[in-house]
């Protein structure tokens, strides 16, 4: 499995920014499709965003559409999510993920059991 390695996250004021990174083991990085999930206290796993590993097109959830982007820097086998206007319904524990399909379809890239290797999650609190 990859060992995936998130940072970035902490509290900030609703309106504010952050900027989430992901930190891959595996040199084939760039040929994985990688995703961001959130889970906040008592719900379940949600899908962010996510971006394919060859042509970089990306996928986002209708809630942080226009406010999040997804990024990738497969040189330093780097995922990235860049996070602006956050609301303190963003509030949750971040999670970034590799997929288990290179090329994957809308339903899979949305589903947490598609993807195969999981980090430890990093926090993120915004305040109203």
């Amino acid at each position: 499995q990859v060992q995936l390695i998130e940072s970035g996250g902490g509290s900030v004021q609703a309106g504010g920014s952050l900027r989430l990174s992901c930190a891959a083991s595996d040199r084939r990085f760039a040929l994985y499709a990688m995703g961001w999930f959130r889970q906040a206290p008592g719900q379940e796993r949600e899908f962010v965003a996510a971006i394919r590993g060859v042509g970089n097109y990306s996928f986002y959830a209708d809630s942080v559409k226009g406010r999040f982007t997804v990024s990738r820097d497969n040189a330093k086998s780097t995922l990235y999510l860049q996070m602006n206007n956050l609301k303190a319904a963003d509030t949750a524990v971040y999670y970034c993920a590799t997929s288990r399909h290179l090329f994957p379809t809308d339903d899979q890239v949305t589903g947490a059991t598609e993807y195969a290797s999981w980090g430890q999650g990093t926090q993120v609190t915004v305040s109203s």
